[in-house]
């Protein structure tokens, strides 16, 4: 980790500036401080690779600094080093979470060896963390399984925008995968490496947004017992990503729209700019030209934030998706709770099909895991189904009215049957023979109407 962040404290200047000479000379980035007070107010400030603490120090010890460092950050790596070694303050130090424990004088080479120990250990937990981290989240991924042609071009674009630092604005209903085209867009790109860091906006109190997107210094206001960063400052050199981000109250949209144009922000009762470099990507499942028009979301915040739009379609317009997203489903969650479930019937695949999902993709894994849970055979019947989702959807109805002047009967069947044929098509993405299972027509049925309807058409 030649790059790592390091903060070395010592209230001794010599100590300091040796320290700091031969860490830089090995291409990490050095912060130095005098004493324990200074060190756990940077701590709180930042996150730190390695922590470098003198123990003996005045007014804060650097057992102080060592749980500090352990409690705003466990996976950083702390060195304790001493003048006064004994096995008493040893084997503190290590409870208390030390990764080693160094006697002055030392060697210069022998420091340095345990130091670039201390990281390259610190780098195999961060890259297993990060393994742990990305197993959970490939729950998300059904959201990609699917071969409608809206899913596809989304993909496609995902792929296109990945190495651009280009503001993305996702929108899209609950449920459809907003954060998860996120992650994909930050795992494509060269921040990959760098975090990703994620926010509903709608669950934080308004009172509180400013200083959870850039941060406060201490005494900022009441309650602000100590410095924190900030979730931009956080996500430096990775990715931003804000859900519901028409939640954010417009005093603080005036300074999101600062910290896009500028690439800059300024922490709540601070006086200094601070550089950040997070790419942002925000999401919402609302209107947006609504909410602008109604002055939730300002205009020019919106033009920033919508540099490249994507939009994610609901369930209920990718039906081609289902039985593709249930055979997912099935395979994945009977493996995680141990049973034995190789499919589902046409029966109760015909229902999940006909209903609307309100819910999405994920309301879609919620009735697959409840069937599977519930259910004691190896295929999924309309049985193990919620009751909700086997009662009719509401079959629309044609309102029904005869003029005085009469009506042309077949003339009017025809155009609802056009109207039906369509809506079919553009549902299942030009499949027809989806099209025709969703009209409950055999493919030769279908085939006939669609050619009689096109005959029509070239003939008017």
């Amino acid at each position: 980790m030649a790059d790592a962040r390091v903060l070395v404290v010592d209230d001794e200047p010599s100590m300091r500036e040796l320290l700091g000479v031969v860490l830089r000379k090995d291409a990490y980035d050095v912060v130095l401080v005098d004493g324990g007070e200074a060190a756990i107010e940077a701590i709180r400030a930042e996150v730190f690779d390695l922590v470098i603490t003198d123990l003996r120090m005045r007014k804060v010890d650097g057992l102080a600094v060592l749980r500090a460092a352990k409690e705003h950050s466990p996976q950083t790596v702390v060195l304790v080093v001493t003048a006064y070694a004994s096995t008493e303050t040893a084997v503190e130090a290590m409870k208390a979470g030390a990764y080693d424990y160094i006697t002055k004088p030392f060697k210069l080479d022998e420091i340095r060896l345990t130091i670039a120990n201390a990281l390259e250990r610190k780098r195999l937990v961060d890259e297993n963390q990060a393994l742990r981290r990305q197993l959970r989240q490939e729950r998300s991924l059904e959201a990609f399984v699917g071969k409608s042609r809206t899913m596809l071009d989304v993909l496609d674009t995902i792929r296109k925008i990945a190495d651009s630092a280009s503001t993305v604005m996702i929108t899209g209903e609950s449920g459809t995968g907003k954060e998860l085209v996120a992650r994909a867009i930050h795992q494509e790109s060269p921040r990959r490496k760098r975090p990703f860091v994620s926010v509903n906006c709608g669950a934080v109190p308004e009172s509180l947004m400013e200083s959870e997107l850039f941060g406060h210094v201490k005494g900022a206001f009441t309650g602000a017992v100590a410095s924190t960063i900030g979730l931009f400052a956080a996500a430096d050199g990775g990715t931003l990503f804000l859900d519901e981000m028409t939640e954010i109250p417009p005093s603080v949209q005036v300074k999101l729209l600062r910290a896009i144009q500028e690439r800059e922000i300024r922490r709540v009762g601070d006086t200094r700019d601070i550089k950040v470099d997070a790419r942002l990507i925000a999401a919402s499942n609302r209107d947006l030209a609504k909410a602008v028009a109604d002055g939730t979301l300002r205009e020019d915040l919106f033009y920033r934030l919508n540099v490249i739009p994507i939009h994610l379609p609901p369930l209920r317009d990718r039906v081609e998706d289902i039985p593709l997203l249930v055979a997912h489903f099935i395979e994945k969650i009977a493996r995680e709770v141990g049973k034995t479930v190789r499919g589902i019937s046409p029966e109760a695949l015909a229902i999940l099909e006909r209903y609307r999902w309100p819910g999405n993709i994920r309301e879609l894994e919620n009735v697959i895991e409840r069937a599977i849970v519930l259910g004691s055979g190896e295929t999924l019947t309309p049985d193990e189904l919620p009751p909700d989702l086997c009662r009719p959807q509401g079959v629309p109805t044609v309102p029904v009215h005869v003029p005085t002047a009469g009506i042309d009967l077949e003339g009017t069947l025809d155009q609802i049957e056009r109207q039906y044929i369509e809506l079919a098509l553009q549902r299942t993405g030009g499949v027809q023979t989806r099209a025709a299972e969703l009209l409950k027509l055999s493919f030769r049925q279908f085939r006939y109407k669609l050619q009689k309807h096109a005959q029509r058409l070239s003939k008017e």
